[in-house]
């Protein structure tokens, strides 16, 4: 007896990705998911496995000589929800920071239809000419694929209704709003001490005012505009830490860390749900950074962190501390991991702020980027940039 499988093939493959995003909300039934549904993501990530080009899975596309991504194309669902900020309508004109394997471009030129315009800028001359080869490819002709420094935008092709950046933005430099035309819009991943949120700004006189963030992970946009993020990697690929800056840490005295029991604080408070606060009260700890395990961890012992992809922490002398969990569904506690010579001191101080958080976790941040000294009243914390600042306002 002979058993026969079905292979799906890229449509149906695109059919499935499309409907798990609105499933979950990501995006709704409308001209985002029929764009979605009419772009063959496969095309332009050709070196990706036919099921990986539909999982909700990030493709790095390019790498720097020490193996960081400098170019990739975003998980789809990232994709879908930037897409659903910005709002694009047919007939208008875009901007695109970060051309990227060109499919977001792609999927721009489907949404603004015949009577729009798309433009995306990337400062790699390689991602320039796969992603023009790809457009052509897919019968994208139009999309005018611009080889540039981002940080400068496009003014040939302006002005613009919607300019979407597809990298980890430090700042909101003044050219992208001079192209953007009176009420556009703009969404950006914004980089605020570790943090990126995907905020989609209008301009509100002399300051950009949010409309709707979502959490969200880039590759740092490069050029002109580029602040580096500094990864450390701990104990031979066990802990490597992550940070938004040049700060001094440490090195040798965290991976002597390794060698020291883990501290475990349990805070009685419910992890976060969806788009939470808890981060922003976090990055105000004196050595903020993303801490992402690795399998080597686990075989130290070390507890799992709050998400597959690691948790927010902190770094202080030679102690490192994250998040971590326990329980099931509504009895799930967050707790709190601190290795090295302070790490029960740490631990209570991160397990301090969590609780700090509980008691106001159903506000929600609504984000201004101002001038220098400008920042509103009611902001709970600002954050000096090189152009601006950016301030932190929680709402109810």
């Amino acid at each position: 007896m002979s058993i026969s499988t079905s292979v799906s093939g890229p449509g149906e493959l695109r059919m499935r990705m499309v409907g798990r995003l609105v499933d979950a909300g990501v995006i709704e039934d409308g001209p985002v998911a029929e764009a979605m549904r009419a772009v063959p993501r496969h095309e332009f990530v050709p070196d990706a496995e036919l099921r990986a080009a539909y999982r909700d899975e990030a493709v790095v596309t390019h790498r720097d000589p020490d193996g960081i991504a400098l170019s990739s194309a975003s998980a789809p669902g990232i994709v879908g929800a930037m897409l659903r900020q910005l709002d694009v309508r047919a007939g208008h004109r875009v901007l695109e920071i970060g051309a990227g394997t060109g499919y977001n471009a792609a999927l721009l030129d489907t949404l603004v239809g015949p009577d729009g315009t798309v433009t995306t800028v990337d400062i790699l001359p390689e991602a320039v000419r796969e992603a023009r080869a790809r457009l052509d490819a897919t019968g994208h002709t139009t999309v005018r694929v611009v080889l540039g420094d981002g940080e400068f935008g496009d003014a040939a092709g302006g002005p613009y209704d919607r300019i979407i950046v597809t990298a980890g933005a430090w700042d909101v430099p003044a050219s992208w709003a001079a192209q953007l035309a009176p009420d556009g819009l703009l969404v950006v991943p914004l980089r605020m001490r570790g943090l990126t949120r995907s905020v989609a700004l209008r301009r509100r006189g002399d300051r950009w005012v949010s409309e709707d963030s979502a959490e969200c992970g880039f590759v740092p946009i490069q050029g002109a505009g580029a602040v580096a993020e500094r990864n450390i990697m701990l104990g031979e690929s066990s802990v490597l830490l992550r940070f938004d800056d040049d700060r001094q840490v440490r090195k040798a005295a965290l991976d002597e860390a390794l060698d020291r029991p883990a501290h475990t604080r349990w805070t009685g408070v419910r992890p976060p749900r969806g788009e939470a606060t808890l981060d922003f009260w976090l990055m105000t700890l004196p050595g903020f950074c993303r801490v992402i395990l690795m399998d080597a961890a686990f075989e130290r012992g070390l507890p799992r962190a709050l998400n597959a992809w690691g948790s927010m922490g902190a770094v202080q002398a030679g102690t490192f501390a994250y998040l971590t969990a326990r329980g099931q569904g509504d009895a799930r506690e967050l707790g709190v991991c601190a290795v090295g010579a302070d790490g029960a001191g740490l631990a209570e101080g991160v397990a301090e702020r969590v609780r700090a958080w509980d008691a106001e976790r159903d506000s929600r941040a609504r984000i201004e980027v101002h001038p220098h000294g400008g920042a509103p009243e009611n902001a709970r914390w600002t954050i000096d940039k090189r152009h601006e600042q950016v301030s932190v306002i929680l709402e109810p």
